[in-house]
Protein backbone atom coordinates (compact mmCIF):
# COMPACT_ATOMS: atom_id res chain seq x y z
CA UNK A 1 0.00 0.00 0.00
CA UNK A 2 1.69 3.63 -0.83
CA UNK A 3 2.37 5.88 1.55
CA UNK A 4 -0.27 8.56 2.78
CA UNK A 5 1.43 11.70 0.97
CA UNK A 6 2.65 14.34 3.54
CA UNK A 7 2.58 17.87 3.05
CA UNK A 8 3.05 21.52 4.89
CA UNK A 9 0.94 24.24 3.69
CA UNK A 10 1.29 27.76 5.12
CA UNK A 11 -0.32 31.28 4.60
CA UNK A 12 1.38 34.42 4.71
CA UNK A 13 0.18 37.84 4.30
CA UNK A 14 0.06 40.40 6.96
CA UNK A 15 -2.66 41.05 9.40
CA UNK A 16 -6.57 41.03 8.82
CA UNK A 17 -6.27 39.81 5.19
CA UNK A 18 -8.26 36.62 5.60
CA UNK A 19 -5.70 33.93 6.25
CA UNK A 20 -7.28 32.18 8.85
CA UNK A 21 -10.38 32.21 7.14
CA UNK A 22 -8.92 30.71 3.87
CA UNK A 23 -7.37 28.15 6.30
CA UNK A 24 -10.17 26.43 7.57
CA UNK A 25 -11.94 26.41 4.01
CA UNK A 26 -9.07 24.59 2.81
CA UNK A 27 -9.38 22.18 5.82
CA UNK A 28 -13.45 22.01 5.28
CA UNK A 29 -12.39 20.95 1.29
CA UNK A 30 -9.60 18.65 2.14
CA UNK A 31 -11.11 17.12 4.66
CA UNK A 32 -14.54 16.14 2.44
CA UNK A 33 -11.64 14.78 0.40
CA UNK A 34 -10.87 12.34 3.57
CA UNK A 35 -7.83 13.91 4.22
CA UNK A 36 -6.42 13.44 7.87
CA UNK A 37 -5.17 17.11 8.66
CA UNK A 38 -4.22 19.44 11.39
CA UNK A 39 -4.28 23.41 11.69
CA UNK A 40 -1.37 25.09 13.30
CA UNK A 41 -3.64 28.23 14.45
CA UNK A 42 -2.10 31.69 14.84
CA UNK A 43 -0.12 31.35 18.13
CA UNK A 44 0.70 35.50 18.27
CA UNK A 45 -3.21 35.75 19.47
CA UNK A 46 -1.75 33.83 22.52
CA UNK A 47 1.16 35.34 23.33
CA UNK A 48 1.29 36.09 27.12
CA UNK A 49 3.96 39.18 25.53
CA UNK A 50 3.34 41.92 23.68
CA UNK A 51 2.60 41.69 19.97
CA UNK A 52 1.69 44.14 17.06
CA UNK A 53 3.57 48.30 17.27
CA UNK A 54 4.49 47.17 20.59
CA UNK A 55 6.05 43.58 20.42
CA UNK A 56 9.74 42.94 21.50
CA UNK A 57 12.40 40.75 20.72
CA UNK A 58 11.74 38.21 23.67
CA UNK A 59 7.66 38.30 22.50
CA UNK A 60 9.04 37.92 19.12
CA UNK A 61 10.83 34.55 19.77
CA UNK A 62 8.49 33.49 22.05
CA UNK A 63 5.88 33.20 18.99
CA UNK A 64 8.61 31.76 16.56
CA UNK A 65 9.66 28.76 19.03
CA UNK A 66 6.00 28.40 19.83
CA UNK A 67 5.42 28.07 16.10
CA UNK A 68 8.03 25.91 15.02
CA UNK A 69 6.99 23.74 18.14
CA UNK A 70 3.40 23.49 17.26
CA UNK A 71 4.45 22.82 13.87
CA UNK A 72 6.45 19.34 14.43
CA UNK A 73 3.70 18.59 16.79
CA UNK A 74 1.16 18.59 14.13
CA UNK A 75 3.70 17.14 11.29
CA UNK A 76 3.93 14.02 14.01
CA UNK A 77 0.58 13.44 14.57
CA UNK A 78 -0.95 14.55 11.04
CA UNK A 79 0.03 13.81 7.37
CA UNK A 80 -1.12 17.02 6.13
CA UNK A 81 -0.59 20.26 8.50
CA UNK A 82 -2.64 23.87 7.67
CA UNK A 83 -0.67 26.63 8.94
CA UNK A 84 -2.37 30.08 9.78
CA UNK A 85 0.56 32.03 9.38
CA UNK A 86 4.56 30.85 8.81
CA UNK A 87 7.42 31.23 10.42
CA UNK A 88 8.88 33.82 8.08
CA UNK A 89 5.18 36.61 8.78
CA UNK A 90 6.31 35.64 12.54
CA UNK A 91 9.95 36.86 11.73
CA UNK A 92 8.69 39.99 9.94
CA UNK A 93 7.47 41.41 13.00
CA UNK A 94 10.74 40.92 14.92
CA UNK A 95 12.53 42.91 11.43
CA UNK A 96 10.40 45.57 11.45
CA UNK A 97 10.63 45.74 15.60
CA UNK A 98 14.48 45.19 16.16
CA UNK A 99 16.12 44.00 13.11
CA UNK A 100 17.69 40.85 11.99
CA UNK A 101 18.10 38.67 14.72
CA UNK A 102 21.24 36.17 13.58
CA UNK A 103 19.69 33.68 15.86
CA UNK A 104 16.62 33.14 14.73
CA UNK A 105 17.59 34.52 11.34
CA UNK A 106 19.08 31.27 11.38
CA UNK A 107 16.41 29.03 12.52
CA UNK A 108 14.01 30.53 9.88
CA UNK A 109 16.39 30.10 7.15
CA UNK A 110 16.56 26.71 8.45
CA UNK A 111 12.59 25.89 8.58
CA UNK A 112 11.57 27.56 5.52
CA UNK A 113 12.19 24.32 3.25
CA UNK A 114 9.71 22.61 5.57
CA UNK A 115 6.95 24.38 3.95
CA UNK A 116 5.26 22.34 0.97
CA UNK A 117 3.62 24.99 0.19
CA UNK A 118 3.31 29.15 0.84
CA UNK A 119 0.23 31.01 0.11
CA UNK A 120 0.42 34.29 0.02
CA UNK A 121 -2.57 36.57 0.99
CA UNK A 122 -2.85 40.47 -0.42
CA UNK A 123 -3.67 43.05 1.87
CA UNK A 124 -7.22 44.25 0.01
CA UNK A 125 -9.07 46.20 3.37
CA UNK A 126 -7.68 47.62 6.51
CA UNK A 127 -7.69 45.20 9.09
CA UNK A 128 -10.94 45.13 11.25
CA UNK A 129 -10.49 45.62 15.24
CA UNK A 130 -10.75 42.51 16.89
CA UNK A 131 -9.66 43.27 20.39
CA UNK A 132 -6.02 41.65 19.48
CA UNK A 133 -4.48 42.31 16.07
CA UNK A 134 -3.83 46.02 15.24
CA UNK A 135 -5.71 47.92 13.51
CA UNK A 136 -3.60 50.48 11.97
CA UNK A 137 -3.70 50.16 8.23
CA UNK A 138 -0.31 51.97 8.02
CA UNK A 139 1.26 48.79 10.48
CA UNK A 140 -0.68 46.54 7.96
CA UNK A 141 0.78 47.38 5.27
CA UNK A 142 4.30 48.00 6.82
CA UNK A 143 3.96 44.31 7.54
CA UNK A 144 2.97 43.24 3.83
CA UNK A 145 5.65 45.62 2.49
CA UNK A 146 8.56 43.80 4.57
CA UNK A 147 6.86 40.16 3.92
CA UNK A 148 7.19 40.63 0.04
CA UNK A 149 10.67 42.33 0.42
CA UNK A 150 11.52 38.76 2.50
CA UNK A 151 9.88 36.65 0.21
CA UNK A 152 11.71 38.05 -2.78
CA UNK A 153 15.10 38.35 -0.76
CA UNK A 154 14.89 34.57 -0.37
CA UNK A 155 13.94 33.69 -3.71
CA UNK A 156 10.82 31.07 -2.22
CA UNK A 157 8.25 29.93 -4.62
CA UNK A 158 4.92 31.23 -3.47
CA UNK A 159 1.05 31.11 -4.50
CA UNK A 160 0.22 34.23 -5.29
CA UNK A 161 -3.76 34.87 -4.68
CA UNK A 162 -4.94 38.08 -7.55
CA UNK A 163 -6.43 40.60 -5.18
CA UNK A 164 -8.94 40.97 -8.07
CA UNK A 165 -10.04 37.49 -8.13
CA UNK A 166 -10.96 37.33 -4.35
CA UNK A 167 -14.04 35.42 -5.06
CA UNK A 168 -11.58 32.25 -6.80
CA UNK A 169 -9.25 32.11 -3.93
CA UNK A 170 -10.40 28.99 -2.13
CA UNK A 171 -10.50 27.25 -5.07
CA UNK A 172 -7.32 27.84 -6.29
CA UNK A 173 -5.96 27.23 -3.17
CA UNK A 174 -7.80 23.35 -2.80
CA UNK A 175 -6.32 22.77 -6.69
CA UNK A 176 -2.92 23.70 -5.19
CA UNK A 177 -3.00 21.80 -2.11
CA UNK A 178 -4.41 19.16 -4.12
CA UNK A 179 -1.43 18.83 -6.29
CA UNK A 180 0.24 18.27 -3.24
CA UNK A 181 -1.65 15.63 -1.02
CA UNK A 182 -3.93 14.08 -3.50
CA UNK A 183 -4.08 10.40 -3.13
CA UNK A 184 -1.74 9.01 -5.43
CA UNK A 185 -3.94 6.73 -8.89
CA UNK A 186 -4.25 3.30 -8.81
CA UNK A 187 -1.90 2.25 -12.12
CA UNK A 188 -4.54 0.88 -14.24
CA UNK A 189 -4.33 -2.91 -14.62
CA UNK A 190 -3.45 -3.80 -18.49
CA UNK A 191 -5.24 -6.82 -19.70
CA UNK A 192 -2.54 -9.42 -19.99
Amino acid sequence: MPAEPRAKIAFVGSHGVGKTTLCYGLAARLKRRDVALEIVHEVARRSPLPINEATTVPAQRWILLTQVAEELVAAARYPVVLCDRSVLDNYVYLLLAAGRDSEFEALVEGWLPTYDLLVYVPVLAQPSPDGVRAADPGFQRAVDERLNEELARRGLPVLRLDPGARAAWLERVEAAAWLRVGSPQLELLTPE
